[in-house]
């Protein structure tokens, strides 16, 4: 327990080291490997992770804006960037001067990056399905022409080209991922042979990185997986050797512990009425901290060892639990929230659950 806190997420340096092992054997030594450490690293803290990717190994970084890349620029990491949103044109030249790669995935952006006196490198985003950010295939003649029509030292900023899965983690389903993928070649062909030849393409997330070597291609974006869990329960029991190990936990302490009689009403809105006498400890976290309010009456917390479910509305900054069958429990016992539990609980994924824990909550490196 940390004494000066009461509640902290534990960040595990031994995990790291781990899945970028894991990932690196996976992918082999010609595809580069990126951490995707967007949305404060999901959750893990975007300088402390990224410090730990870079030192083991990674070979790149993706994030979401120009200051997460600044941030990391200002932390002492040197190696690429990919700045996977969107960039407004004033940004561009702090982008340049960090040495940042931007994308570029609709005319108006292409556009101001045409026009701008600096011009950061650019990796082009195609829509191949996902019907997000990119140019679908019919636009991408239009693309090209456009920064052909560049003088050379123009032209030689659009390093690479990429797409992003829909649904490369549903392994039951792999047929709108084969059909994507398909699609990127095609595009891929279109920039070759108006005679882009050296881009570094790239398509695969965690999913298509674990489920199949003809999507590694010249790199690949790994989150999910990094932080050490799998893209989806499917993936994690069906690909064999990839064992991953999560790099987040998050603690909490008991903050009191009270015997409360038989009948009573737990927290707002009395949604939670007691029938037996009980013994209920109080955690001090809530829906502030990240905890979901949909896991009222629902989620639990580890306590010695055992389960202790939630009573009532969890609340801004405290929520109560039940810890009638632990009788041992005292206050400033240790608590953990179990995140995958919690994510399938709360009828989310481990995505959002992980990257709503409240940045402000101290990360601990151990």
């Amino acid at each position: 327990m940390r004494k000066h806190l009461k509640t902290w997420v534990e960040i595990k340096e031994s995990a790291v080291k781990h899945n970028v092992e894991i990932f690196k054997k996976l992918i082999g030594p010609r595809p580069k490997l990126y951490a995707v450490v967007k949305s404060n690293a999901y959750g893990h803290g975007l300088l402390d992770f990224s410090k730990l990717a870079d030192h083991y190994g990674v070979n790149g970084f993706c994030v979401d804006s120009v200051f997460e890349g600044e941030k990391l620029r200002e932390a002492g990491i040197k190696k690429p960037i990919l700045v996977l949103g969107m960039t407004l044109k004033d940004n561009f030249p702090l982008a340049a001067r960090l040495k940042l790669i931007l994308t570029v995935s609709n005319f108006a952006i292409m556009q101001d990056w045409l026009c701008a006196k600096e011009k950061p490198e650019i990796h082009i985003k195609v829509d191949t399905g996902m019907n997000r950010q990119g140019f679908f295939l019919n636009e991408l003649p239009k693309v090209i022409r456009l920064v052909n029509g560049q003088a050379s030292d123009v032209r030689y900023r659009l390093k690479g080209a990429y797409t992003h899965f829909a649904s490369a983690k549903d392994i039951n389903y792999p047929a709108y991922t084969k059909m994507q993928f398909a699609k990127f070649l095609k595009a891929v062909a279109l920039f070759e042979r108006a005679g882009f030849t050296d881009l570094t393409k790239h398509c695969a997330a965690s999913g298509g990185a674990m489920l199949n070597p003809k999507y590694h291609l010249d790199m690949v974006r790994v989150g999910m997986g990094l932080y050490g869990h799998p893209p989806s329960k499917e993936i994690g029991i069906q690909v064999p050797g990839v064992k991953l190990k999560p790099v987040l936990a998050w603690k909490t302490i008991v903050s009191e512990v009270k015997n409360v009689p038989k009948g009573s009403f737990i927290s707002y809105d009395l949604t939670e009425k007691l029938y037996r006498k009980s013994r209920v400890a109080v955690i001090p976290i809530g829906y502030w901290h990240g905890f979901p309010w949909a896991l009222s009456n629902y989620g639990e917390v580890k306590i010695r060892g055992k389960s202790a479910r939630v009573l009532g509305r969890v609340t801004m900054d405290v929520m109560m639990v039940d810890v009638t069958d632990i009788p041992a429990c005292k206050p400033y016992d240790m608590a953990e929230i179990d995140i995958m539990s919690s994510s399938f609980r709360a009828r989310t994924s481990h995505y959002e659950f992980l990257t709503r824990i409240n940045p402000l909550i101290e990360r601990i490196i151990v």
